[in-house]
């Protein structure tokens, strides 16, 4: 499997406003091009965070564990309805209340999104699709431990300091 970088992706200003498109590849090949993307932090009621393990095939941050949903918002969608895309196609799950907590741009070396981040309670089972290598409910804890040693993404990482979602 591979990302298909033909897909169109909208391009944004800071505040989301739709200021032009471009595909995949242009977005992630350091042009810093602006676009949307969404994360869902799916937690159970018993506090834990799940995460997905991102599969080795992926051209940014493979075999790391990440936010439990992340993808990017199609040309011609709206943020809500690729959150709910994407939590149907990476998750399989379609009966959940998302929480808006904030929205940030974040740069790396080879790009630049409008992340919408979303949190929601969720405890009935949860079925990774084969666009991810699996994932699990992580304690507060072993996240805490696990930090800045290579394991999470370095976004994941970033959102969890900049959204205090664990304590």
């Amino acid at each position: 499997m591979k990302d298909n970088n033909q897909e169109m992706f909208p391009i944004v200003d800071e505040e989301g406003n739709i200021t032009g498109a471009a595909t995949r590849g242009e977005c992630h090949n350091g042009s810093k091009l602006l676009h949307p993307v969404v994360h869902l932090h799916v937690f159970n009621s018993k506090g834990e965070l799940y995460l997905q393990k991102r599969p080795e095939w992926k051209d940014i941050q493979p075999g790391k564990w990440d936010t439990a949903v992340g993808g990017h918002v199609d040309l011609g969608e709206c943020v809500d309805e690729a959150l709910l895309r994407e939590v149907r196609e990476e998750l399989g799950i379609t009966n959940f209340t998302p929480e808006r907590i904030t929205q940030y741009v974040f740069e790396s070396q080879r790009e630049k999104e409008l992340v919408f981040v979303f949190k929601t309670i969720y405890d009935d089972e949860i079925a990774p699709s084969d666009e991810l290598d699996g994932g699990r409910f992580w304690s507060p804890a072993d996240i805490r431990e696990n930090l800045g040693k290579g394991v999470f993404t370095p976004n994941f990482e970033h959102e969890l300091q900049r959204t205090q979602l664990i304590k």
